[in-house]
């Protein structure tokens, strides 16, 4: 057997592979059910935009139990808490109105770029394809700036306001995973050379 496989490293890279798959996946889901059914029905809409910030919770705390758990994790902590609340705020700002709730959305998308821009650098040494995570960060944080500004106008907005930060969020997660399995292929094809 060869340890080379076996590597924290390689352990490592193996989970983000599946958790940025279903990261991808889930995003993916929420993207066809906010567009096909959100759009239409106001309340489902409603549903799906605390749903988000809620997954993003649990997803925080499915990755920081595979290295230590949240406490040895403090931006997936921070991410954690924040991903609570705001699924929370939003479900409070939808009693006000959409643009309150994109308002919250808005801030809890630059809010949580900014942490995954920070777990993303801790990751750098030991994880491939956080290059893709960082640029996923830096976007979350432009994206929410952007719903902000819209959250702001006279815009008619619902749920779908939100697809296009959900869409780049698959897109960073797919390259993130992709790149991650053909490194692991080639790490695993190397060490059954030696």
């Amino acid at each position: 057997m060869n340890s080379e496989i076996d590597t924290p490293n390689s352990s490592s890279n193996q989970w983000l592979q599946t958790y940025y798959f279903l990261r991808a996946g889930v995003s993916i889901l929420w993207i066809v059910l906010a567009v096909v059914l959100g759009k239409h029905h106001p309340m489902i809409g409603a549903v799906l935009l605390v749903i988000y910030p809620a997954w993003d919770a649990l997803a925080n705390v499915i990755d920081a139990r595979r290295s230590g758990g949240l406490s040895k994790n403090p931006p997936q902590k921070f991410n954690f808490i924040v991903s609570v609340i705001v699924a929370i705020a939003i479900a409070g700002a939808l009693t006000i109105s959409m643009n309150a709730t994109i308002k919250v959305f808005g801030l809890w998308a630059i809010f949580s770029g900014v942490l995954q821009l920070s777990a993303s650098v801790r990751r750098w040494k030991t994880s491939s394809g956080q290059w893709a995570m960082i640029l996923s960060g830096a976007q979350s944080t432009l994206a929410g700036v952007f719903m902000f500004k819209q959250a702001s106008s006279a815009m008619m907005l619902d749920v779908t306001t939100v697809a296009p930060y959900a869409a780049f969020g698959v897109l960073y997660f797919l390259i993130s995973a992709i790149w991650l399995l053909v490194k692991n292929s080639r790490d695993r094809s190397a060490a059954l050379v030696r």
